[in-house]
């Protein structure tokens, strides 16, 4: 990979790094409130759930970025973690922090769709964990 791309790279991570760090500062919404009304206390816990849910994402997200930057500094960047293949540069742009190629993310993917509780998740939040 070309010294120029890496940087842009690098500085894309970085960005992010500082983005997650920041939201990941604000935790007032996870903080328990009573309220008078059964039905308000029905949505702030959701609420809350949905906040720690968001806040558990986005420390992953920031693991994963920082082990992208780990992977710049080793010299390892842009290769894939299961077969070794380069991961191609469209998709390093869309998603900088990737440590998988396409199919292997595929993979990563449809094997954590199947670990215990993932469809209740799913469920209860709508999306695809």
């Amino acid at each position: 990979m070309e010294p120029e791309q890496l940087e842009k790279y690098r500085a894309a991570l970085e960005a992010k790094q500082a983005e997650l760090v920041e939201l990941l500062r604000r935790r007032e919404g996870i903080a328990i409130e009573k309220a008078a009304d059964a039905l308000d206390e029905v949505r702030l816990a959701a609420d809350r759930e949905l906040m720690i849910h968001t806040l558990d994402r986005e420390s992953l997200r920031l693991r994963e970025v920082r082990a992208a930057l780990k992977r710049i500094e080793e010299g390892s960047y842009g290769i894939c973690m299961s077969c070794e293949a380069p991961i191609p540069n469209k998709r390093l742009e869309a998603v900088p922090w990737a440590a998988y190629c396409v199919r292997c993310q595929e993979a990563v993917d449809e094997q954590r769709a199947r670990e215990p509780g993932a469809e209740v998740l799913e469920e209860f939040l709508g999306e695809r964990v």
